[in-house]
């Protein structure tokens, strides 16, 4: 199956997906990204100048005893999107913010996934599941 890039075909394949477990964004201070810490398993890495980003589940960072500043719901848009389509990550972002909630998103091959706060998570589901349904109507 190739990669949609049809805006409308996006918003209403997008399919949302809560992932379970509660997830952490937390850095390291050496930027090599390939020695973390034993026990973790991130999601997400990303390398910066000032350390390495990993967003794993919450319990392995407590176990590495790894700071954060909160806890965060991981959501996946099921549909098949092409890293070179454009509205989608405006689109979802925009519904979030209109109500409220904050959005992190992280563009992998395959899908666009989204870390929110995680006692909001069904209220985010909810707002993207409309939003799939109705791109022109506001958010719930």
């Amino acid at each position: 199956m190739s990669p949609e890039r049809d805006l409308s075909r996006l918003l209403a394949g997008m399919r949302p997906e809560a992932n379970p477990g509660r997830y952490v964004f937390t850095t390291l201070e050496r930027a090599d990204p390939g020695s973390l810490p034993e026990g973790l398993s991130p999601v997400v890495t990303v390398a910066e100048p000032e350390g390495v980003t990993l967003v794993v589940r919450q319990e392995e960072a407590d176990a590495a005893c790894l700071a954060y500043d909160s806890v965060a719901a991981w959501i996946t848009l099921r549909v098949h999107s092409a890293l070179d389509a454009v509205g989608l990550t405006a689109a979802v972002a925009g519904a979030l913010a209109d109500a409220g909630l904050s959005c992190s998103v992280v563009a992998g091959f395959h899908h666009d996934h989204l870390f929110v706060e995680h006692a909001r998570a069904e209220q985010a589901l909810a707002v993207l599941d409309a939003l799939s349904q109705d791109p022109h109507k506001p958010a719930p």
